[in-house]
């Protein structure tokens, strides 16, 4: 009985350790993917308790444009310029706000932070997607667990599902994406200009 119990644990330990090494190499040629990419282009929807919200999102390097619930945030690589025009301000911060950090990060953020395994494969909108669990190492993290959804097919992230400790869900799903387009040369500059009759708010 103890031989058995032993083998047992030997293969249940082997068979996590095998659920690792998956998803950390799925993990790895998702990123590696990334990396050749110069510039994206995303569409998104961004759901929050069932409620969806239509987006996009303009990556080059580690700057960045998102429209999302009518506001622009654009970040240059230094300074982060959140634009909403039903107030008609423009805040000005060297720091990026929690909702511009979720939607521009989503290609990089499992890099670091987390442990993983292997979650379930299925179907979604013609697409086979192969999710895996993330969770957080970090005991203070308002997040339970994360699952990011991988399109087998191309390697890139298809969806992530934020749920919270809490009880509450997020979801942010990539409906298209175009790879290396090009963008105007002051696409992720801030212009003042544009905006004569807008209070400028500076945090720093």
């Amino acid at each position: 009985m103890k031989k058995l119990l032993t083998l047992a644990t030997v293969f249940f330990i082997s068979v996590q350790t095998f659920a690792q090494s998956d998803a950390k190499k799925l993990l790895d040629d998702v990123s590696a993917k990334l990396k050749t990419y110069k510039t994206l282009s995303l569409q998104f929807t961004y759901s929050i308790n069932g409620k969806d919200t239509q987006g996009n999102l303009d990556l080059e390097n580690s700057k960045y444009v998102v429209n999302f619930m009518g506001v622009t945030q654009i970040y240059d690589g230094k300074k982060t310029y959140v634009i909403n025009p039903s107030d008609e301000e423009v805040t000005i911060s060297s720091t990026q706000p929690n909702e511009a950090l979720s939607v521009a990060k989503v290609l990089s953020f499992y890099t670091s932070g987390y442990s993983y395994k292997m979650d379930i494969k299925q179907k979604e909108a013609g697409k086979t997607i192969q999710y895996v669990k993330l969770t957080p190492t970090g005991k203070s993290s308002d997040v339970k667990e994360v699952l990011l959804g991988i399109d087998t097919a191309t390697k890139m992230i298809y969806k992530k599902i934020d749920v919270m400790k809490n009880g509450s869900k997020t979801i942010l799903t990539i409906k298209s994406f175009k790879t290396n387009p090009s963008f105007p040369k002051n696409h992720f500059t801030f212009t003042k200009s544009k905006y004569p009759n807008y209070y400028i708010n500076n945090l720093d």
